[in-house]
């Protein structure tokens, strides 16, 4: 996934198993070990593949920030108090991060917050996935 991400720009076709492979260079996987891993992926919906001649290029389905975001979701999920598990998370944050979460939370509830009206959009852009899908959406639907 990380070549995905780091070689792959929102707006491209994609990369094929050879370009993925080769970005692997010196870790000697085998080209079938890679279209083996692309395929996985693809069937859990993780990276989406498109039909070039007899190749498929392979892009992320989502980006990396939204994939993580998921991931704590996810973690949320996994049973206890969520609450509990925020407010240990929110402590556990840098100033820096939590003036990040303020704004996010003051975007989200409409709010201007202490940021400039434009912050909470860069944040959701900086989250949301190449359909501009937001990780809580897509939670949703599951």
């Amino acid at each position: 996934m990380d070549v995905l991400w780091d070689v792959v720009p929102g707006t491209s076709d994609g990369v094929t198993v050879r370009e993925v492979a080769d970005a692997l260079d010196g870790r000697e996987l085998a080209y079938t070990t890679v279209m083996t891993v692309l395929d996985r992926l693809a069937g859990k919906g993780m990276v989406q593949r498109e039909r070039e001649g007899r190749a498929w290029r392979y892009r992320p389905a989502a980006s990396r920030e939204a994939h993580i975001a998921q991931l704590m979701l996810d973690a949320l999920d996994l049973g206890g108090s969520r609450d509990a598990a925020l407010v240990r998370f929110a402590h556990s944050v840098t100033g820096t991060e939590a003036e990040v979460l303020r704004a996010a939370l003051g975007s989200e509830a409409g709010l201007t917050g202490q940021g400039s009206a434009g912050a909470g959009a860069e944040l959701t852009d900086r989250v949301d996935g190449p359909a501009g899908r937001r990780p809580a959406d897509e939670a949703a639907e599951r």
